[in-house]
């Protein structure tokens, strides 16, 4: 009889059989990991916007808060100026719809134009770019710098009015 060398053909398939069963396991909590990971970056965007918001309006105050997220921003070399405030990086202040967003995430800023058409409040809004996948709850914040979440659905948009926003629940 001779000594075979190698493995046979059921040794391998035992081994293929666990390696998909342990890829089975820590596939999913590596999506939930990367959600999760999405949604602190999205709520650290908003906080920065917040800030930026409320520097731009210290430092415009014929204009108030920024009519977009796009005045927050501004290429480099930056100028500060009403149209490019230069308070945010311009990856944020391009993250709208319609684009590829932030860290899977969308940001929509909606001014709101008190007497003398400055714009004395705002609403900052974020939604997964694909939901489910890159985030599952939706967040927003008003001038009043309280973060908001409400559980996101497919197609959904970032919230645009206070009224809206302030029916989230507050983060803890």
């Amino acid at each position: 009889m001779r000594k075979q060398k190698g493995f046979s053909l059921i040794e391998l398939l035992i081994v293929v059989a666990i390696i998909l069963i342990i890829a089975a396991i820590a596939i999913p909590n590596l999506l939930r990991a990367r959600i999760a990971a999405n949604e602190s970056a999205s709520v650290s965007a908003i906080r920065t916007i917040n800030t930026a918001e409320v520097t731009y309006a210290t430092s415009f105050p014929n204009t108030g808060y920024s009519a977009n997220l796009a005045n927050l921003g501004g290429a480099s070399p930056c100028t500060p100026a009403v149209a490019t405030g230069c308070l945010i990086d311009n990856v944020l202040a391009s993250a709208i719809p319609a684009s590829p967003g932030k860290s899977g995430y969308v940001f929509l800023v909606t001014p709101f134009a008190g007497a003398g058409a400055i714009n004395t409040a705002y609403t900052v809004g974020a939604s997964p770019l694909t939901f489910n996948q890159s985030g599952v709850r939706n967040f927003c914040a008003n001038e009043d710098g309280v973060i908001r979440f409400d559980p996101g659905a497919v197609g959904s948009a970032p919230v645009a009015t206070t009224a809206g926003c302030q029916a989230f629940t507050v983060l803890p």
